[in-house]
């Protein structure tokens, strides 16, 4: 019996590589809460910040687009740049594009993954060398099945990676929850329970703004802080990009172009310089049509730094230094701290400590090689892990486009 390839997580990175196998004609087990990350940890009412040509899940096969599952739903066609693409319509689309390409997804839980006996240690093989395919990976479901596969995929996207800053989180050593005085902001999908209060939202980016503008629609009184200096701002309309620059998915601008359609040369890089661009290019902004939304209702405190949290009685405060260093405390009912993700690939519980031992990482990401191999032959890493060896534009849909048909072909001409 041939073994499989096992893909574990089934949001679009997930979906997008397993649908690429299946054209392939590659066996394939895909393991995952469909679209878990938009489903549960995105607030009801978001509005995604890319636009349509960037929001397509990629496959070989044609009539697969965000514009085909409008058509087919019978809807609006989302198309142009100014057409605005709902959480729940994105949703839909993903659930309709797993219905016909990715059948058969197993909604368990992978428990575990390992080194297969006999696979070797492989513990010197470069990232590029694509060799020792050898006996593969034992992986263990909460099912209790146990199987080998031949490789594996990881495209968890956000799970386990939501950032805390230290002096939020020694706030609350028990870890972040909605309702302790110091939440994430994937810890909402809705924000009706803030109706009524006072919240500090942490962040200036779409997550930050967007939440805050969210929430005060909801019924509550908002203020944000912004750390590092840094204004709050939101991006030009489409009728306002430059003409004379060339495109890309985030709009018109030669860093832009480049991230999106050569990353294969991002990785090669120094690591410093790759982190700072991950880090720098498309950071915090909120999108165009948010703005409205969000000036003259949201309280706007831009800081230098956060030094820390303390409760008032059963409310927490910031305490913040000002643009000037000057002490100040900013008080409400709760603090959502929407600051992003991290990766680490530590916190990814079902590796088991014989991949990890053996894995190559920088700053937590994988180093990976060609095709989106791992250190590991036989392991790879999709999505947002992939973008300290391949860029910003790992941590968008569109990345599917660049990913997605260059990890298939690397794994097919390694292990098949």
């Amino acid at each position: 019996m041939i073994q499989p390839v096992a893909v574990i997580g089934a949001g679009p990175f997930g979906l997008s590589t397993a649908a690429h196998l299946r054209a392939r004609g590659i066996p394939v087990r895909i393991f995952g809460d469909p679209m878990v990350s938009w489903r549960s940890h995105m607030p009801d009412g978001m509005i995604l910040k890319s636009t349509p040509v960037a929001s397509n899940l990629d496959t070989p096969r044609p009539g697969h687009t965000l514009a085909d599952y409008c058509d087919a739903a019978g809807i609006k066609r989302l198309v142009t740049d100014e057409d605005l693409i709902s959480v729940e319509t994105f949703i839909q689309y993903g659930e309709w594009f797993r219905e016909r390409l990715v059948p058969g997804l197993e909604q368990v839980r992978v428990v575990s993954v390992d080194r297969a006996a006999g696979s070797g240690s492989s513990a010197g093989a470069g990232a590029d060398s694509g060799a020792g395919a050898g006996a593969g990976f034992t992986l263990k479901l909460d099912s209790g099945e146990e199987f080998t596969a031949r490789a594996v995929v990881v495209a968890t996207g956000l799970t386990g990676f939501a950032q805390l800053p230290a002096e939020l989180a020694a706030a609350v050593p028990e870890g972040p929850a909605p309702t302790a005085a110091v939440s994430h902001s994937s810890q909402h999908p809705e924000l009706t329970r803030f109706a009524g209060r006072e919240l500090t939202v942490v962040g200036a980016g779409q997550s930050a703004l967007e939440t805050a503008a969210l929430a005060v629609e909801a019924g509550a009184k908002v203020r944000l802080v912004a750390r590092g200096g840094g204004s709050v701002a939101f991006g030009s309309p489409p009728w306002e990009q430059p003409r004379l620059r060339p495109n890309s998915p985030f709009g018109r601008a030669w860093s832009l172009h480049a991230i999106s359609y050569y990353a294969q040369f991002f990785r090669r890089l120094p690591p410093q310089a790759r982190h700072y661009l991950v880090r720098g290019v498309l950071g915090p902004m909120g999108a165009w049509w948010l703005r409205e939304r969000f000036e003259g209702k949201v309280e706007v405190h831009e800081v230098a730094r956060i030094a820390g949290v303390h409760m008032d009685g059963d409310r927490p405060a910031l305490e913040v230094r000002t643009l000037s260093g000057r002490p100040e405390t900013v008080e409400g009912d709760h603090v959502l701290a929407a600051t992003g993700y991290r990766v680490d690939v530590a916190a990814l519980g079902f590796l088991g400590g014989g991949l990890l031992s053996r894995l190559a990482v920088s700053r937590g990401t994988p180093r990976l090689g060609a095709g989106y191999v791992s250190s590991v032959p036989g392991l790879y890493f999709t999505g947002l892990p992939a973008a300290g060896s391949y860029g910003p534009v790992m941590r968008f849909v569109c990345g599917t486009e660049f990913a997605s048909p260059r990890l298939v072909g690397h794994l097919a001409a390694a292990h098949t």
